[in-house]
């Protein structure tokens, strides 16, 4: 049984239907991705994954646990977390701020709970270990606003790993970066490959095909194609589309 899976997933807007029978599985410690052109229907579909949106028809499940429409925070409790294309960061706040915030164990203390963070030594520590391993620990006293966008986009995936979830969706996160802070973020991805599950929406077909170990092709709303990166480089559709222009 796949860890996380979605099954004839319909959702329409009005008369406009955007998600026609989706199903889609993901496998506990593999990469999937998820690629289409704009306006296909991908963020959507995360939407409805997280529980942003509730399908019109089928069924989300978490470790055979039905979740479909339950709210976004319920799934997040589940063990699923969540980047977005806009970036959602406290700005006024630190680096290890905005870490030591999200440690389910900071939230658990309620009132002043930051200030209590910053007294125990465990959570400290925990934070700083999150840190390190986005490559922040040297900028944990910098003011989040103060990073540049790409170490806010590491600084994003920080925080969702600190929520310790089993599952992580990373929205479109190579979006606004250059060829350096794509490398960078590519890096990063390839470190927690293995270590937690991972599905990327992603436009860039290069660093999406250099890390996926599977891929779901959506167009008009529907999974048009599947199959691991270099099945899709033979794909007929893909290579007809712009999906396809990879060196």
């Amino acid at each position: 049984m796949a860890l996380f899976e979605a099954s004839d997933l319909h959702l329409r807007f009005g008369d406009r239907v955007v998600l026609e029978n989706v199903s889609l599985a993901f496998e506990a410690g593999r990469l999937s991705g998820i690629m289409g052109p704009n306006g296909a229907g991908k963020t959507t579909c995360f939407n409805v994954l997280t529980g942003r949106y509730k399908p019109d028809r089928g069924r989300v499940l978490l470790e055979g646990r039905d979740i479909t429409g339950r709210p976004p925070q319920d799934i997040a409790r589940l063990g699923v977390a969540r980047s977005f294309q806009l970036m959602s960061l406290f700005d006024e706040f630190t680096v290890f701020e905005n870490v030591a915030i999200a440690l389910p164990a900071t939230r658990r203390r309620g009132h002043d709970a930051l200030g209590q963070a910053y007294a125990d030594p465990a959570l400290v520590s925990e934070a700083y270990a999150i840190l390190d391993q986005v490559g922040l620990a040297d900028h944990a006293d910098d003011p989040a606003k103060s990073l540049s966008y790409g170490a806010r986009r590491a600084l994003e995936i920080g925080v969702a790993l600190a929520c310790r979830p089993k599952l992580l969706f990373l929205d479109e996160p190579t979006a606004g970066l250059g060829s350096d802070g794509r490398a960078r973020l590519a890096q990063l991805v390839g470190k927690l490959k293995g270590a937690l599950t991972i599905v990327i929406i992603e436009h860039d077909m290069e660093f999406l095909f250099s890390l996926a170990d599977e891929i779901s092709v959506i167009h008009w709303g529907q999974v048009i194609a599947r199959g691991t990166p270099a099945e899709l480089k033979t794909n007929a559709w893909v290579q007809a589309s712009n999906l396809g222009r990879l060196n």
